[in-house]
Order: structure tokens, then C-alpha cells, then sequence
């Protein structure tokens, strides 16, 4: 008897495909499932990390726009560097043993990342660009001074959890101070006395410097800081995110970008933004075997944008300001999609709220 075209159309539609079709299908999916975990990864990520840039982005705005003076923006800024800072940085610090928050291998492979990155734009800009040394001095102090205090605690703490406050420590002591002193000295004129002396006196009295040598000496003997104390650093401590950024972006919009330091300040970009994270990457994994949570926190330590100290120091000394200030600017304005990216390279899952 002769089968219907009909069934015999529905007999083949239920027929199971074979296996290579259904190999094919799973792999599909399976890429499918990859990419769509890849995207919210980083959208995760992105979620988590340009708030955090848009309240930088805020006190540009307000700069540009005449909505601040720079009075103000200086006013906030010294609040959160003398203030919040100090007081965020004391407690989380005197809350954790020394030995969960200072890594002596971290800091001595972190540092050496600095200054490898120091000297070898030094020595580029000296050579290849023809540079004098202070104006030399100057980018190099841009590549490798990145703005771990006032964007470390915000973009490394939700991530990596308070533990972080320790690598935050050691990367504001190996770029802050050691490159502020190294830096200052082969910046001033030659023939200029008295440079170093300033420079230390000025960083033994530095109140961020203070707050993490004493949260550190607190930890390491135990002593707990007394609760309505705990409780007062930790209020004041919580203004210092939103302040520092905010101050941040007041400072940038007082900045311009000489489109005539553009080459140059892209160079130095690219030396903080990509060598430098590099170096620390190879430094504490590869070489010293660090665990996952130092390489992590050391890399995004790394990945932060030239900090606005650079500047200073640049026009302190009254060479290499303008180039400093666009490489300020242009690490900045790419660090806010480069460090989402990075931090999602790095990380497992998105932290929960």
C-alpha cells in the first residue's frame, strides 16, 4: 500500500538528524553560550566600573562649564587626599594582620615594575626623542605614576574585596613616593640644592603616607581601633570616592591637550596603560609565583590612568607640563573601557552587589 504524501512528509519530519548535524548543533551552541557569557562579562564589569569614571566625568563637566571654580575643586581635593583618604585607608588597613595585607615579594615586584618602566621611558625619551632630562624625567614620571589613590580604592575594592587596601598601600608607597623622590631629582635644574631633603621632608608629613604606616603598625601588633572610633573613620572614610573623583575631574578640566603632544603623549599611553600592567603581570606571576589575588590587584593597580601628581611635579619644575598634561588626559579618557577590560581579563565572575 502506498504511503500518503502527507504522512510521508510528516514521517521524514520527525526523523532525528544525524550525528554529525547534531555534533554541529551542540558545538553552536555551545559558542553561542561562550559568547553570550563573554558579553555580559564584560558588560558586567562595565556596569561595575564607569559610575565610577562618570563622577570624574561630573567634575570635568562642572569645570568646563563655569558650575565650579577651581578654588573649589582644589578645596575638595585637599579634603579627600588630607581627610577621607587618610581616614578610609587607616581603617582598612588597621583591620586586617600585616601579613595578609603586605606581600614584601608584591612590593619588591610591583616596584621594580615601576621603575623599569620609569628609566625605560627616561632613557626613550633621552634618546630617541631627543628629550632633555627633566622633560625626559617628567614622561617618565607620567608612565609610571598612576592614579592609585584616588581611583584605587573605588574600581579595586568592589572587585577584590577590603583585602585590597593592602596592594593599594604598596602601590601608592612605590609611586608616590619613591617615583615623586626619584623623579624630583632629575627634574630640578642642575645645580639646584636641596631637591631630596624637600621631597622626604614633604612625604614623611604626607597624611596618606601616615595613614598606612599607622594602620599597618596597628595591624601588625593587633590593636583594634576602639568602635566609635572605627565607626567615625569609616563615615569619613566613605566621602573619599566620590570626592577624590570628583575632584579628579576638576583638576582634568583645567587640562588641554596640545594636539602637537599628541605622538608623544600617546607613546607614554601606551607605556602606562599596556608595558606597565605587562610587566607587573610577568613580575608577579610567571616569575615570582605570586597567588591569583596579588597578580590581579597588581595588574589593575597598574592599568590605572597617569595620575594628576605627575602634572605637578611637571610644572613644579616647569618642564615637560604640557606633555605630561595631555598623556594625563589621553590615559584617562582610554583607562575608562581599557580598565573594565582588564579587570574582567583578570577576574572570575562579576562581585554580587
Amino acid at each position: 500500500m502506498a504511503i500518503p504524501n502527507s504522512m510521508a512528509g510528516s514521517s521524514q519530519c520527525c526523523r532525528q538528524p544525524s550525528a554529525p548535524a547534531r555534533r554541529g548543533q551542540a558545538s553552536a551552541a555551545r559558542w553561542r553560550c561562550r559568547w553570550q557569557g563573554l558579553w555580559w562579562g564584560v558588560l558586567g564589569f562595565l556596569s561595575l566600573c564607569l559610575p565610577i569614571f562618570a563622577v570624574v566625568g561630573l567634575g570635568w563637566a562642572a569645570m568646563r562649564r563655569g558650575a565650579i571654580t577651581p578654588a573649589i575643586s582644589d578645596g575638595v581635593g585637599h579634603f579627600a587626599f588630607s581627610f577621607a583618604l587618610p581616614a578610609m585607608l587607616l581603617r582598612l588597613m588597621a583591620a586586617q594582620p600585616l601579613a595578609e595585607s603586605f606581600d614584601p615579594r608584591f612590593f619588591g615586584g610591583y616596584l621594580a615594575a615601576c621603575l623599569l618602566v620609569f628609566f625605560a621611558t627616561l632613557a626613550g625619551g633621552m634618546l630617541l626623542a631627543r628629550h632633555r632630562r627633566g622633560q625626559a624625567a617628567a614622561l617618565g614620571a607620567a608612565a609610571a605614576m598612576g592614579n592609585v589613590g584616588y581611583l584605587g580604592p573605588p574600581l579595586l575594592l568592589p572587585i577584590i574585596g577590603e583585602r585590597g587596601a593592602g596592594p593599594v598601600a604598596m602601590a601608592i608607597m612605590s609611586e608616590v613616593a619613591i617615583v615623586i623622590a626619584i623623579g624630583s631629582v632629575l627634574m630640578a635644574p642642575m645645580g639646584e640644592r636641596g631637591v631630596l631633603g624637600r621631597v622626604l621632608r614633604s612625604l614623611l608629613l604626607n597624611p596618606v603616607l601616615l595613614s598606612i604606616g599607622g594602620g599597618a603598625v596597628l595591624g601588625a601588633l593587633g590593636i583594634a581601633i576602639p568602635a566609635p572610633v572605627e565607626r567615625f573613620l569609616a563615615f569619613l572614610g566613605a566621602a573619599a570616592g566620590p570626592t577624590a573623583l570628583f575632584a579628579l575631574g576638576g583638576t582634568l578640566g583645567r587640562l588641554s591637550l596640545d594636539r602637537r603632544m599628541v605622538l608623544l603623549a600617546g607613546a607614554a599611553t601606551i607605556g602606562k596603560l599596556l608595558a606597565y600592567p605587562l610587566l607587573v603581570w610577568v613580575l608577579l606571576g610567571p616569575l615570582l609565583g605570586l597567588e591569583q589575588f596579588w597578580v590581579q590587584a597588581g595588574v589593575m593597580l597598574a592599568a590605572m590612568p597617569t595620575a594628576t601628581n605627575a602634572f605637578v611635579l611637571a610644572q613644579r619644575f616647569h618642564t615637560g607640563a604640557e606633555a605630561v598634561s595631555a598623556v594625563v588626559l589621553l590615559s584617562t579618557v582610554i583607562a575608562a573601557g581599557a580598565f573594565p577590560l582588564t579587570a574582567w581579563l583578570l577576574a572570575g565572575p562579576v562581585p554580587g552587589p
